[in-house]
């Protein structure tokens, strides 16, 4: 699976899942790079050995690139050179060996069995074995795990064992077992509609972690510090400037055959300065998570030496409600501690706020029209997206005064803002980090929107990014509506990682026990192993989650990614432009 925010964060913010989230490039029998020790020289048309490539990201990582811990985007754009999960996926979707060259199921679908490559090893040269991938998921299961800070939990949580080893009750795993060194079963709970998805995770190498505490292991210089950080991927992570520039070399004994470039480098740039830098080919490409802007399109299209890649985005940015706050200080995630956000509480509040944003008007102008609007939280490309039953709210501040004045909202001192039903004064507040350009218009776009039906909106100063999530994540008690983006999980519809109550990335904090068993039959089986079935109650979820509204999706763009042409072999999936990074080379033109 490619690093996405495994319904992560990635934070584009953000964010996703996360998000996404895991990594690894797609079989390519036939294509690889001659082994290690060839001297052949490659022909002058085909791939050529050397190099270096510079791609540009606005926003700078925040510093985690452990892939059980990281959260954003601008972290997995490193991770997805370094880590590596045993499936990979095409541009179809389906998966696709990875770390594990075959598996198969047992009669019941309860376990799934991996048989893995044997010729694999971690960058600094130890094998990767079994042990490894057993390691990872005991971690995602441990005690302490979400204390720590970590998000990813739902991939182990439909393991057998994972309730009562994560609440301490037993010491002992066996939701993923080691059969052999190059052998591994998943055993689950009941049959699992979602294994392989489940099982797609990176992997990390126990090697390196097993003497670290979970506790420590956020911080540890092995999850942060160039040089310390070890994968099974095509490049090695080895300089880092934190902030500006980010340094990652060859892996010359990469177990897909050695990489033609010598090193990929990512630098923080401006987005103001990008295009500059990428006419004259002081930068290489410009993907994800925000690529190039819409208004740029036909600048960048008139650039003799970029070509353009242009697709449905695999998430959107949304602006999300917080219908309850998480106590503070909680470091749990336990909805019955949760409190509720007074001002916000009501449903007509929350969908008078989504009438009144004119939402094809900020595509039109912000985008130029390179976006869609999107009324539920699945991506577009999985079947189950339903974009016809969950409510469409289209732009109409009468529909959305309306509802205020059903909900008791109304302007009692003549000032021009709504009061509350008590007749006390009413501010929401909206937060939005900094480094998208695009997000960062949208702010007072949307202020504009809702002052203009009576909501007195207090637009806070942006924060930079890392600063903003810490917040975010804590779930600040005076936050109201906040601006994140989604980069989503390929591997799955479910959007259980992102808006299940207790999910980590429900910042909303939205607590709704319809929906979530709604969820749960859309991944109970044995009904849940008819796609037709399962489809029909993600339906339903859809609607659901659009009439109690936990967040407006404000647009989904397209992604508008661009490279220089001398940079060749990219082959970009639905939802990354790092794929098969090892095949990349460079020719100079």
């Amino acid at each position: 699976m490619k690093f996405k925010k495994s319904w992560l964060l990635l934070l584009s913010f953000v964010l996703m899942l996360g998000i996404l989230a895991a990594c690894s490039g797609g079989d390519d029998a036939g294509t690889e790079p001659e082994g290690e020790g060839t001297e052949t020289e490659q022909p002058a048309e085909g791939p050529q050995k050397g190099g270096t490539v510079v791609g540009a990201m606005d926003t700078p990582p925040s510093g985690q690139f452990n892939p059980i811990f990281y959260e954003e985007a601008y972290e997995a754009n490193i991770l997805s050179f370094i880590y590596e999960g045993l499936l990979s996926q095409d541009e179809n979707l389906n998966f696709t060996p990875g770390l594990a060259k075959e598996w198969s199921f047992n009669d019941d679908q309860t376990e799934l069995t991996f048989k893995l490559e044997e010729n694999v090893k971690w960058q600094d040269g130890e094998p990767f074995t079994a042990d490894d991938v057993v390691f990872t998921y005991k971690l995602l299961a441990s005690p302490g795990y979400i204390e720590a800070g970590g998000i990813r939990s739902y991939f182990a949580g439909n393991l057998v064992g994972y309730e009562e080893y994560s609440t301490g009750a037993s010491q002992d795993f066996q939701g993923v077992v080691k059969v052999d060194d190059y052998t591994v079963t998943f055993k689950f709970a009941q049959p699992n509609v979602k294994a392989l998805s489940d099982a797609s995770f990176s992997i990390i190498p126990e090697h390196i972690f097993k003497d670290i505490s979970i506790a420590d292991m956020p911080a540890a210089p092995e999850s942060r510090e160039a040089g310390k950080i070890v994968g099974t991927g095509p490049f090695k992570f080895t300089e880092m400037v934190q902030g500006e520039q980010y340094v990652l070399e060859k892996n010359a004994d990469y177990w897909k055959g050695e990489p033609y470039l010598d090193s990929v480098v990512w630098k923080v740039v401006d987005q103001a300065v990008i295009l500059g830098l990428l006419e004259t080919g002081e930068i290489d490409f410009v993907a994800d998570p925000n690529g190039f802007q819409a208004a740029d399109y036909e600048t960048v299209a008139a650039m003799p030496n970029v070509e353009i890649i242009e697709q449905p985005d695999f998430g959107y940015q949304i602006m999300g409600m917080m219908v309850n706050h998480r106590a503070a200080g909680d470091k749990t995630l336990d909805p019955s501690k949760w409190t509720v956000n007074e001002d916000l509480k009501d449903q007509k509040v929350r969908q008078a706020i989504a009438y009144a944003i004119d939402r094809q008007a900020i595509i039109d102008g912000l985008l130029y029209g390179r976006g869609i609007v999107q009324n539920s939280p699945i991506a577009t490309q999985f079947d189950a997206y339903d974009d016809t039953n969950p409510p469409q709210y289209e732009y109409s501040a009468d529909e959305a005064k309306k509802l205020l004045d059903e909900a008791g909202y109304k302007d009692v001192d003549g000032d021009g803002f709504r009061e509350n039903p008590d007749g006390e004064e009413w501010v929401l507040s909206l937060n939005y980090p900094l480094g998208n350009q695009i997000r960062e218009r949208s702010a007072p776009i949307v202020e504009e929107y809702l002052e203009a039906v009576g909501i007195n909106i207090d637009l806070r100063q942006p924060k930079e990014a890392a600063a903003y999530f810490e917040d975010l994540e804590n779930n600040a008690q005076d936050w109201d509506l906040y601006l994140v983006g989604w980069s989503l999980d390929s591997t799955d519809p479910d959007p259980t990682g992102l808006w299940d109550a207790p999910a980590a990335y429900n910042y909303s904090r939205w607590n709704n026990t319809e929906a979530d068993a709604l969820l749960k039959e859309a991944n109970t089986p044995p009904e849940a192993f008819d796609k037709a079935y399962r489809n029909e109650k993600l339906s339903e979820w859809q609607v659901k989650f659009g009439e109690d509204l936990p967040a407006l999706i404000l647009y989904a763009a397209n992604s508008l990614w661009a490279h220089n042409t001398r940079l060749h072999g990219v082959d970009v999936l639905p939802y990354s432009f790092l794929n098969d990074t090892h095949l990349w080379y460079v020719t100079e033109e």
